[in-house]
């Protein structure tokens, strides 16, 4: 084993450590900031409409090793999608609850995932995780992205924040999302996490923050209108590079 190979090893273990005890810390402070908010949502989500408070869902962690990741219930219960989608959410989903559109709206849905991140499932900031639906889409470059361990705040939660609205009408929105989304946002990750910095995550958590009141960027400028539009007329095309991340 080289000298210098034996020298990484410890600072990778520190980095490793440091962004565990920061993953905890603000799991925690978010979790006892917001209780009595939270308690609310459970309220509103219990009066909407029956069925449970908490939804969950297999999804892809790092490494490609299945978790349950948990989110606070935006549809009906047990009612099927009239759409034919299950594994992505389209514009004005006949799925969603009225509580549940607000949810969706303001993110708030994504708030129990702080409990994934203090099982250790996710981190903080990091790659959105995919359903088992999507697994194969993690081929060839692409795999790379499962060596990040995914999180709740990042560059594609935020470029991302109204993916509902990319979806085309008439156009099987799997295909889609395989053909066009998934790429774009696969580049961005491979762009980002393998050179990130604890100062540039703090910096995309501000960015999901702002988001979360409609300040910031949105998918049709970050992605280019002309280019919106013209998936949106013709998604068979090949998936278009993804937007630039900033430092």
């Amino acid at each position: 084993m080289s000298s210098d190979f034996q020298a990484a090893l410890p600072a990778a273990n520190v980095n490793a450590a440091l962004r565990r005890l920061f993953d905890v810390t603000v799991a925690l402070a978010g979790m006892l900031l917001f209780l009595v908010f939270l308690a609310l949502v459970v309220l509103a989500i219990h009066l909407d409409s029956p069925g449970p408070i908490l939804f969950s869902q297999i999804r892809l962690g790092q490494h490609g090793r299945p978790f349950r990741l948990y989110k606070f219930r935006k549809f009906h219960h047990g009612r099927p999608a009239q759409t034919g989608t299950l594994a992505v959410t389209v514009k004005d989903d006949d799925r969603m609850t009225r509580v549940g559109r607000i949810l969706e709206r303001t993110k708030i849905d994504e708030v129990p995932q702080l409990w994934n991140v203090l099982r250790g499932d996710m981190a903080i900031v990091g790659p959105r995780p995919e359903t088992q639906d999507f697994a194969d889409c993690f081929d060839g470059p692409y795999r790379a992205v499962l060596d990040h361990k995914p999180g709740i705040f990042g560059p594609n939660q935020v470029y991302f924040r109204n993916e509902c609205r990319l979806y085309p009408k008439n156009t099987d929105p799997h295909a889609f999302y395989r053909k066009v989304l998934f790429p774009a946002k696969a580049r961005n990750d491979l762009d980002y996490f393998p050179r990130r910095s604890f100062g540039q995550d703090i910096g995309w958590i501000v960015r999901g923050l702002l988001a979360l009141l409609g300040i910031g960027l949105r998918p049709e400028r970050t992605l280019g209108r002309s280019r919106v539009d013209r998936l949106r007329s013709a998604p068979d095309r090949p998936s278009i590079p993804g937007p630039s991340i900033p430092e």
